[in-house]
């Protein structure tokens, strides 16, 4: 398989939307106009398969002179998409833009989008492509006008035509699909908490799950708040058992067309999570053949 190239832009395709790609192409236009590099020898991503089935991931190259990395994370809600995304965003000195951000900065504003987003949101429905492009398209504009370069997208796309409509604007290099076993994955998501004051992502969950028909053991500990941030924890009003399991539901009955749409092109990077931060950042790193000086970070 031919190595993936760093093109800043292809030409748009003929969409069913033209005014989302439009607008799409002209945010990422923005973002992908600097040629400035964060990583000076580029990325070397071989191929390689953590803890699922084997596959062929080309290696990803990149010249000094051209743009930044684009990266898309999917995962089930709750996975840790936000965490990982945002560790290899502050590594590759680009921006970490997270959909689920920008729908709960959208509903704290009181805009006019937010009772539609609220309804949304609370019944644990996906929130649809017009709204998600158009928030997509401001934080883009908004990136760019900070002068930053390339991004990675936590969040987005979640549907086929989110995909097909990315992909008609930019070149993704690389899609990273993280996984968790459902058990692990609810609980984490129950144990999810808040700071109502500083806006802090705690995680009370102890997850502790003996190893069964061939599984290893898994261990989660808690993320807990420091000692100001704990009496002020509150939970996401959509973060309830009946809630959650919707969205899984619907994630999962959307997300294996996406996943199926990026295998396709040599792009997916399947990635098990094989346990807490400690554990499933240095492997992930070495999945994606990079190197955190910061060594005190993996134990965060």
């Amino acid at each position: 398989m031919a190595a993936l190239s760093y093109q800043v832009l292809r030409p748009a395709r003929a969409l069913s939307s033209p005014k989302l790609s439009s607008s799409l192409l002209f945010s990422i236009r923005l973002l992908t106009s600097s040629s400035s590099s964060s990583i000076g020898s580029g990325v070397d991503l071989q191929a390689a398969s953590f803890g699922g089935p084997s596959q062929s991931v080309p290696p990803l190259r990149r010249e000094p002179n051209q743009r930044n990395v684009q990266w898309v994370f999917l995962g089930c809600p709750g996975v840790g998409k936000g965490t990982y995304a945002s560790r290899l965003s502050n590594l590759l000195g680009v921006p970490h833009i997270a959909t689920g951000d920008l729908v709960r900065e959208e509903l704290s504003s009181s805009g006019p989008l937010a009772p539609e987003l609220a309804e949304v949101v609370n019944q644990g429905k996906l929130v649809s492509d017009e709204i998600i492009i158009n928030l997509l398209s401001n934080r883009l504009q908004a990136s760019a006008a900070k002068g930053e370069s390339g991004f990675i997208l936590d969040g987005f796309p979640r549907t086929i035509r989110q995909a097909e409509i990315l992909e008609g604007v930019t070149d993704i290099d690389l899609v990273i699909n993280l996984k968790l076993r459902e058990d692990a994955l609810l609980a984490k998501c129950l144990g999810r908490r808040l700071c109502s004051e500083c806006g802090g992502n705690y995680n009370i969950a102890s997850i502790d799950i003996k190893g069964e028909d061939g599984n290893p053991d898994m261990y989660m500990p808690p993320l807990l708040p420091p000692p100001h941030c704990a009496s002020k924890l509150i939970t996401r009003a959509d973060d309830t058992e009946v809630v959650v399991k919707e969205r899984l539901r619907v994630y999962n009955e959307m997300s294996r067309p996406v996943e199926e749409f990026y295998r396709s092109r040599g792009k997916l990077l399947e990635f098990d999570l094989p346990g807490g931060i400690p554990e499933s950042w240095p492997k992930l790193l070495q999945a994606l053949n990079l190197e955190d000086h910061d060594k005190q970070s993996a134990a965060a």
